[in-house]
């Protein structure tokens, strides 16, 4: 494989350990407001997915999640987050090692801005990726389709065939193989959908420590 240069990371479940976190509230969100959801169903079906497109799927069966479900949702994720974000295992000695190669770095995520701030911030990862945070908020379509990860690499000035992504879910994995780039999809957490990442497209591994010999990284 050549080398690629640029690196484009998702953030919840590749970065910063919150996933389960969220998506129990999720599901008790949503089974309050009349859509019976377990945390298992909300982890295989809407990680990796922006709210927006969560709150569209829910409603299109007939529940409410109210029009300021999104804004609530936003407002309550410092408290969520309150008593502590772990970074993913090993993932900072990656980082490293793509930057020690002269490779570039972004973060192409689902979330806004503001929660990665959160997340990022205090897993002490932020200051590695301040200067290249991309949202779906930022496009018109979020992942499962390719316009984040176009939008990221445009504006990093890389072409699609020059990046690689590094996803957790299937959404994120079916938007960067989407977008024409070469994907590595973990599935380090007991709860991925590791059947759904490898039908997408993924260059599965479970190791953060395997992924610098998988890209590979001199």
């Amino acid at each position: 494989m050549s080398l690629p240069k640029l690196v484009i990371f998702d953030c919840d479940g590749v970065l910063v350990d919150t996933e389960n976190l969220a998506n129990r509230r999720l599901a008790e969100w949503l089974s309050a407001a009349g859509y019976p959801a377990s945390f298992e169903y909300c982890r295989k079906n809407f990680s990796g997915r922006a709210m927006v497109s969560v709150q569209k799927e829910v409603e299109a069966t007939g529940a409410s999640l109210g029009a300021d479900f999104v804004d609530r949702w936003n407002a309550g994720l410092p408290d969520l987050f309150a008593h502590g974000v772990e970074a993913v295992p090993y993932v900072r000695q990656f980082i490293e090692a793509v930057h020690a190669a002269g490779i570039a770095t972004c973060v192409a995520s689902s979330a806004r801005v503001s929660k990665m701030h959160i997340t990022l911030g205090q897993t002490g990862l932020l200051p590695l990726f301040e200067h290249a945070l991309f949202s779906s908020a930022m496009v018109s379509r979020g992942k499962p389709f390719p316009d984040l990860f176009l939008h990221a690499a445009s504006t990093m000035g890389f072409a699609p065939a020059d990046c690689i992504v590094i996803e957790d879910s299937v959404a994120g994995t079916l938007a960067g193989i989407a977008a024409g780039m070469r994907v590595f999809s973990y599935y380090g957490d007991p709860h991925s959908d590791r059947d759904g990442l490898t039908e997408a497209g993924g260059i599965l591994f479970d190791d953060m420590r395997e992924l610098a010999g998988l890209v590979p990284i001199p």
